[in-house]
């Protein structure tokens, strides 16, 4: 079975558009177990209470922001080896060095491509 039919990924972005837009790219993938959620602090009660393999979350949310996430879930013993993507279109070098510190996994630029998608999860998760 490849990797693409067993992976669990969340999405967690406050924009519906953007949201629906990385799960876009995530079906057209071939990934089909996506779950969401619209902002960091529900979604790290929801991945406490059911891990994933990897999350794709914004980096720009009200209240608990894509860092203060994967901060929350390296805190976390469920959760803490997570793969983790952050997605932003304020690509700054402080907020890139700052996840990195975090135990970001990787980094997507917006606008990105479902190519550019693909590349940044195989370089977390391996081959889909």
């Amino acid at each position: 079975m490849a990797l693409r039919d067993s992976i669990r990924i969340m999405v967690v972005d406050d924009m519906s558009t953007s949201r629906g837009l990385i799960i876009q790219a995530l079906e057209e993938l071939g990934i089909r177990k996506i779950d969401f959620c619209k902002d960091g602090a529900s979604a790290l009660r929801q991945l406490a209470a059911n891990p994933v393999h990897l999350v794709i979350s914004d980096y720009n949310m009200p209240g608990l922001d894509g860092l203060g996430l994967l901060k929350g879930i390296r805190e976390n013993k469920t959760t803490q080896r997570m793969g983790f993507i952050l997605v932003s279109g304020t690509a700054t070098r402080e907020i890139i060095e700052k996840g990195q510190s975090l135990g970001m996994n990787n980094f997507i630029k917006k606008p990105f491509t479902t190519d550019g998608m693909r590349k940044a999860i195989q370089a977390v998760v391996g081959a889909l």
